[in-house]
């Protein structure tokens, strides 16, 4: 089954990182990303570059940025494929955003 591995922190949490840990901590995204049950994963631009839509009584309607306004943004995502859910979390729980006070929400995919 497949699973959305959805990566939230702090704008700018890999900054407070010693040089050291930041290059450690992207030796395992990639690491990560080389995984067989990866399916694809991407970092994603900065909140500020978003462009929320909506339609609504017909008419597209667009805002800069995040629609919702949280501590925590949408920074990246992997699509991975594990056998259940405890496969996923144990996936997840390597994710360094994890470790460094962000959270990685996982959700099965539901194909159309």
């Amino acid at each position: 089954m497949q699973y959305a591995l959805m990566i939230y922190g702090e704008p700018g949490y890999a900054d407070a990182l010693s040089d050291e840990e930041r290059e450690a901590a992207y030796a395992e995204y990639f690491a990560f990303a080389e995984d067989e049950r990866c399916v694809s994963a991407a970092q994603l631009g900065s909140a500020e570059t978003a462009t929320c839509v909506r339609v609504a009584g017909g008419r597209t309607l667009m805002t800069d940025g995040p629609f919702a306004d949280t501590k925590e943004v949408l920074g990246g995502f992997c699509l991975i494929e594990a056998a259940d859910l405890d496969e996923a979390i144990e996936l997840a729980a390597r994710i360094p955003a994890a470790r460094f006070g962000g959270t990685v929400e996982v959700r099965p995919v539901m194909r159309f």
